[in-house]
């Protein structure tokens, strides 16, 4: 029961446009009732009830309403009856001690000020004002000039809660924007992550399975067919692992200890795809260990992406990768031959708009396309401490 109090009493405030916690409107109702039911027994109202208590009736149908409906009245309404009610009980003087009722106009003030506009509680605080200065002329009330500063102060802390509050609302919209982006973000990387893995591994597979089909019926190799069919199982077990890897990612739970690829599983990746029958070779200079983990996958990536390319469209082809690693930052190459008659006009395809991603994130250059009778893909990453904003992320080279 208490939740759902305190969840109505949430409600209720955003339908006025003012998402406060449940505790800001409870206590506000509090101090109004407190400041009331001691202005009654400043003037013995209470005990026995005189007629003075009726000014309790306003409050208690306020409640009523709300218990019933779930719907406040208008703060500007309210203020206006609170006023009245207030300036019943000054026509009753208290005597030479502070008196309680001039406070409830202060808290008054201070609501219509945290729900409303600046100028509705400006109007408020001058009516409440009005009714302390004719009271002091009529009664005597004392202390009338910290009662107007009351009033004042009480009208700023309303707005200061209303633009706290409103501020508050547009930071946590813009956390949940920028949550909601990084989350795309992830799920982006992710696919492409699943993309090379399944693009080269099902590419190496399937060489893999022309060449047990071809050694069974051209040449009746039953040993060469069983060879091919072992490394593509071999592939397709390393690539559901890759595959479990970055789709684990996207869950809650803890992630896996196995590792990603990083550029020192190049050598290991040029060697599967020889294995698949792909004639290529591989050259390597400098320090590999220079690379940290996160440049290394982007690489690695790349180099896939590049091998799976030559795979599915110039498996005849002649190809070689160089990879160079120093000071002056790394650079890999891999170039082929293209098949006679091939046209390369369109060189934005998935797989090289995904390279293209890598080399921005890895701050590096990446240029691609035909040169003379051989297709290359050439990256020059930089050393690490490049801004990776001021290179230029993919050329296309055709000649």
């Amino acid at each position: 029961m208490l939740q759902r109090f305190k969840a109505r009493l949430e409600a209720t405030c955003l339908r006025l446009g003012v998402p406060y916690p449940w505790w800001l409107p409870l206590a506000s109702a509090v101090l109004s009732i407190g400041f009331t039911l001691a202005a009654l027994a400043q003037r013995g109202a209470l005990l026995p009830p005189t007629p003075l208590a009726l000014v309790l009736v306003p409050p208690a149908v306020y409640w009523l309403q709300w218990i019933i409906t779930g719907w406040w009245m208008s703060p500007w309404l309210e203020a206006v009856i609170v006023t009245g009610f207030v300036a019943v009980l000054l026509t009753v003087p208290t005597g030479p001690v502070a008196d309680f009722a001039p406070l409830v106009l202060v808290v008054g003030v201070a609501e219509v000020a945290a729900t409303l506009r600046f100028r509705h509680a400006a109007v408020v605080a001058v009516l409440a004002a009005g009714v302390l200065v004719w009271s002091a002329a009529r009664t005597g009330l004392i202390g009338t000039p910290v009662y107007l500063v009351s009033l004042v102060l009480g009208a700023q802390v309303g707005v200061a809660l209303r633009w706290q509050i409103r501020a508050l609302a547009a930071e946590r919209e813009n956390h949940a924007i920028t949550r909601e982006q990084a989350v795309s973000a992830e799920r982006q990387r992710i696919a492409r992550e699943v993309h090379d893995v399944v693009g080269h591994s099902l590419t190496i597979t399937l060489l893999h399975l022309t060449g047990a089909r071809h050694a069974l019926q051209e040449d009746q190799d039953i040993a060469e067919a069983v060879e091919a069919l072992t490394e593509a199982e071999r592939v397709g077990r390393a690539a559901m692992a890759d595959i479990r890897h970055s789709v684990g990612l996207l869950g809650s739970g803890p992630a896996e200890t196995q590792p990603l690829p990083g550029i020192q599983d190049v050598p290991d990746l040029v060697e599967r795809t020889q294995a698949a029958g792909i004639d290529v070779q591989y050259r390597q200079t400098g320090d590999l260990s220079i690379v940290d983990r996160t440049h290394g996958l982007g690489l690695y990536r790349i180099a896939q992406e590049s091998l799976s390319n030559i795979a599915k469209h110039a498996p005849s082809a002649t190809a070689t990768v160089l990879l160079r690693a120093d000071l002056d930052g790394t650079r890999l190459t891999v170039r082929n031959t293209l098949p006679a008659g091939c046209v390369t006009a369109n060189v934005h395809g998935t797989g090289l708009n995904g390279m293209a991603t890598r080399a921005r994130q890895l701050g590096a250059v990446l240029n691609l396309g035909q040169q003379g009778e051989h297709w290359v893909v050439d990256l020059i990453m930089p050393f690490l401490g490049t801004d990776p904003t001021s290179v230029c992320p993919i050329r296309t080279v055709m000649s």
